[in-house]
């Protein structure tokens, strides 16, 4: 590759030639990831807006640009013409603090006492056992194919019940327990690989109970806001819109200062 080529290219990431047979290696920095994911989500809500069976299993929109996206990455990487990565380090505890802090909004002692003590117990209940039981399974597996215990509770609960962020988090407890160096990215694999299968799985499942079942919801169970009309209702499609246009702004920044830094200082002096 020419050194012109690579100086424009340091704009957007860092690029690595191959060596001794190795595949060149190209990592994006991290506002050019955040323009990635932005495009990700446009692209899936497009798709899913334009397919009716997505819509009617309820596919979320990001699962299925995800896939595409990578799909495409991996048949790059191996076709051997270059091995593509992104750099999420900066922004991924940030993202990942911002989603819990969403999820928490979620949230109101009105649902608690609505949905009644006993339902709430229930599914405490239910819960603890089932998260009992994914560590359970995950250890006898992780013993019949050989692999680490700390690696296998990581692809258990941590992953398969607490997500991404759980697992991100237990990953340096595990390590300092004496898993492998890999612990978190053991553990972060195993839960997207959770909300991938179980996005898929149980939208399908769903629908077909609604179906079997005959169930139709209530018109006059409505959210907290609309019933007494106390505060406007959020909508939630205009406000990831709105935050991935955010992110493809921010990573606009790095074309725009790449063009800015190569224009003839005597155009603008």
């Amino acid at each position: 590759m020419s050194e012109s080529a690579v100086k424009l290219l340091s704009y957007f990431g860092t690029y690595t030639p191959g060596e001794a047979g190795a595949v060149s290696a190209f990592k994006f920095e991290y506002l050019t990831t955040l323009g990635f994911a932005a495009i990700v989500i446009f692209l899936g809500r497009a798709i899913v807006a334009h397919s009716a069976p997505l819509r009617k299993f309820a596919i979320p929109a990001p699962v299925v640009s995800g896939l595409i996206f990578s799909i495409v990455i991996s048949l790059i990487k191996g076709s051997g013409l270059v091995a593509l990565s992104f750099d999420a380090a900066v922004v991924k505890d940030l993202c990942q603090n911002l989603f819990f802090l969403c999820v928490g909004f979620g949230f109101s002692t009105w649902m608690l006492k609505r949905a009644g003590s006993s339902l709430c117990v229930k599914i405490a209940i239910g819960a603890c056992l089932l998260i009992t039981l994914q560590d359970v399974i995950g250890v006898l597996v992780g013993n019949l194919v050989g692999l680490h215990p700390l690696l296998s509770l990581q692809c258990s609960s941590a992953a398969m019940s607490g997500g991404v962020g759980t697992a991100s988090a237990f990953g340096p407890i595990f390590q300092k327990m004496g898993a492998p160096d890999s612990a978190t990215t053991v553990g972060v694999a195993a839960g997207t690989l959770g909300n991938v299968m179980g996005s898929l799985i149980g939208g399908p499942v769903a629908a077909f109970l609604i179906s079997r079942h005959h169930l139709k919801s209530d018109p006059n169970d409505k959210p907290e806001a609309i019933a007494s009309g106390a505060v406007p209702e959020l909508n939630n499609s205009r406000m990831i819109s709105m935050f991935a246009m955010c992110l493809l702004l921010a990573a606009l920044g790095m074309p725009i200062y790449c063009l800015l830094d190569n224009i003839p200082k005597k155009l603008y002096q």
